[in-house]
């Protein structure tokens, strides 16, 4: 087994739910103000926070229903995430994963450092058709509203810069993973980045090809544990 650090799928829960209902509260916050208002017996206050009070609330009410949609969104993805952190704990002993690693302000799902050497790894739990097209994914024959090869390339290049900020310099691998197991191709690489379905993992780190040393390697996980 793997040793494991950190919770997968926890930064994306408390992303998606900060940002799913931060308009609710506020809309929250404003509702109290014109009841506020209304009990300060004040004529045009009475008014005001009568008319605010009803704008309020159906303010709460659209934006609660939006923010619910908005954070199952994150919560699928952090689902994602746990299954893919599932695969990846029962790697060999010498393989480390970091799960919601923070490297130079970007949220890694995944980083795995072991023989193999070092990977960024980005999760994806999407339902569809996922191909491989031009250096593209394409869900369905269309873009994502978000292209996920330039994502986990960005947080390649962040984690190679955070560890090289640390001491430690060496090659960093993009890896997209769809936990949803969607990808055509199953295995495949564009631009630098490898791309499987999540139920391929364990295939890609069995090739017994020894990138780290050990002690290289144990170098690498003590500046990850303390940086």
């Amino acid at each position: 087994m793997a040793k494991v650090y950190g919770v997968a799928g926890e930064w994306a829960r408390m992303r998606g739910t900060v940002f799913g209902l931060w308009p609710l509260f506020a809309g929250l916050f404003l509702m109290g103000l014109s009841v506020g208002l209304i009990a300060s017996d004040a004529s045009n206050g009475i008014l005001v926070g009568g008319v605010g009070f009803v704008l309020s609330s159906i303010w709460c009410v659209i934006t609660l229903i939006k923010g619910l949609r908005h954070v199952e969104r994150y919560f699928k993805g952090a689902r994602g995430e746990e299954h893919v952190a599932g695969i990846l704990k029962v790697l060999p002993d010498d393989y480390h994963v970091f799960n919601d690693f923070v490297a130079r302000g970007k949220h890694i799902d995944h980083v795995i450092a072991g023989p193999a050497g070092v990977f960024a790894i980005e999760t994806k739990f999407w339902h569809g058709r996922v191909t491989l097209e031009e250096g593209h994914i394409l869900v369905d024959g269309r873009l994502p509203s978000r292209p996920p090869i330039p994502q986990v390339l960005k947080e390649a290049d962040a984690l190679k810069r955070h560890l090289s900020d640390l001491g430690w310099t060496g090659p960093v691998t993009p890896v997209l993973v769809f936990a949803s197991d969607t990808f055509e191709a199953k295995v495949a690489e564009a631009k630098g980045v490898v791309i499987i379905n999540s139920d391929y993992i364990k295939t890609a780190f069995s090739t017994g090809r020894a990138v780290l040393q050990p002690v290289e390697l144990d170098r690498l996980v003590r500046l990850m544990e303390n940086g």
